[in-house]
């Protein structure tokens, strides 16, 4: 691990393309459903201040539900909808706030009631906006998902908890994680298995054990999950340079360890998504000899989130007027 840090040089930066051959769409309910959701959200408390909450709404995360998911259902939509303004606003507040993500013991001692909720063994404080909401979410997944499906979900929400550890013990002793580290924990830490694990559940299907596990189909999950974790950390690196010197992001990671310019650990991010991209064709190919038709609607599911977290990247406040005036943006393709 290291200690040093990079800032956002002052000349015009460059952000490198990130092309995927993956479908463009979006849900034909997207705006109806980001309106009751973002209501949910105002409802739920998760937010402090009107500041905050008008934060969100340019953010426009509904777009990351209707790109992610362009085929489900209404009902399923608005489901998801309302998990990723959850973890929005659990990032902000538990993984990014003041009073947590800089203290490992603080922020370990306030996850066993959340995990106590998630397996339905006890009821959420009065006080405990987030226990509340994550119990009503809870609730409805239960209601529209099969038991597996459901335990699929509360396992990775659990490691997505846990992994918070790892990062406020990072920030709390200053240190960049190893590039091997990082890449290892950041499929945790994204909370992206989280909403994998809703794909079937959303899309009315699912598959058998011996499928979820397959080979094939975790090798395709974990592309994906890097995919989509890198490309985020390329495009919301000048966000996250403001309150913890971007430690838990791939661009610092490369820039500290390898000895990199800003400008060309963009680059290098740039190549392995194109890696990645060739990888998952490969083994998409591999699979689509012998996979049903429910495999192939979770992999199609995979491909939905790759390009629509591109689309709504590069749409979305929250990241782009982050940097500097100047920066030069691609478009997806």
């Amino acid at each position: 691990m290291a200690t040093s840090a990079h800032s956002i040089s002052r000349r015009p930066l460059h952000i490198p393309p990130l092309p995927c051959p993956f479908p463009n769409e979006i849900n034909v309910h997207a705006s109806e459903v980001d309106a009751e959701s973002h209501a949910w959200l105002a409802a739920s408390h998760l937010l402090n201040g009107a500041d905050v909450l008008e934060h969100f709404r340019r953010s426009k995360i509904g777009l990351l539900a209707a790109r992610t998911n362009p085929t489900v259902p209404r009902d399923s939509l608005r489901l998801i909808n309302d998990w990723y303004n959850w973890l929005f606003a659990f990032d902000d507040a538990f993984c990014e706030g003041e009073l947590m993500a800089h203290r490992a013991s603080a922020l370990a001692r306030a996850l066993p009631p959340l995990l106590e909720i998630l397996d339905g063994r006890r009821d959420p404080d009065r006080d405990d906006p987030f226990g509340l909401a994550l119990k009503e979410l809870l609730g409805r997944i239960v209601g529209s998902a099969t038991p597996a499906q459901v335990d699929r979900w509360r396992i990775t929400v659990k490691e997505y908890l846990f992994a918070q550890i790892w990062e406020a013990a990072n920030r709390e002793a200053d240190l960049i994680p190893t590039p091997e580290d990082y890449v290892l924990m950041r499929r945790i830490t994204g909370a992206t298995y989280t909403c994998f694990a809703l794909i079937e559940a959303g899309g009315g299907y699912r598959l058998e054990a011996e499928e979820w596990h397959h080979p094939d189909v975790r090798a395709l999950s974990d592309l994906a999950c890097d995919l989509i974790g890198w490309d985020n950390d390329l495009l919301s690196y000048a966000k996250e340079c403001g309150k913890d010197k971007a430690r838990h992001n791939l661009v610092t990671v490369l820039a500290t360890h390898k000895s990199l310019t800003l400008q060309d650990a963009l680059h290098e991010i740039s190549q392995m998504h194109n890696t990645a991209i060739a990888a998952f064709l490969d083994r998409r190919a591999a699979l689509e000899r012998w996979a049903p038709l429910p495999v192939r609607k979770y992999v199609r599911g995979l491909e939905h989130w790759v390009r629509g977290h591109i689309e709504f990247s590069l749409g979305s406040a929250r990241y782009v007027h982050a940097w500097p005036d100047g920066t030069q943006w691609p478009k997806a393709v």
